[in-house]
């Protein structure tokens, strides 16, 4: 299984990521996405921790399959918001 990362920056802005994807690059034709380690290498943490974390955020960016599947899972996101770029499932929750 591959871990999920969770990095709180400041301001309370989260990314969410799978490990697998860290350095890579996701294209369209109009899009891209580049995983880089700055913004989206934080620890793996437990459920339990990121569920807690994420019900404080307003906003998070959530990258890879395990990412949003565990967003989507937990109430965070619905699936019809989430995007492709390129192989990468991609989803944004945005405070109003």
């Amino acid at each position: 299984m591959v871990k999920i990362l969770i990095k709180i920056h400041p301001k309370g802005v989260v990314s969410l990521c799978d490990e697998n994807l860290i350095g890579k690059t996701f294209e369209t034709k109009t899009e891209k996405l580049e995983v880089n380690e700055r913004f989206f290498k934080g620890e793996a943490r437990s459920g339990d921790f990121i569920v807690e974390i994420l019900k404080d955020t307003g906003n998070a960016t959530i990258v890879g399959k395990n990412s949003v599947d565990f967003a989507v899972r937990h109430g965070f996101i619905d699936k019809n918001c989430v995007k492709k770029i390129g192989k990468a499932p991609v989803a944004c929750i945005f405070a109003v």
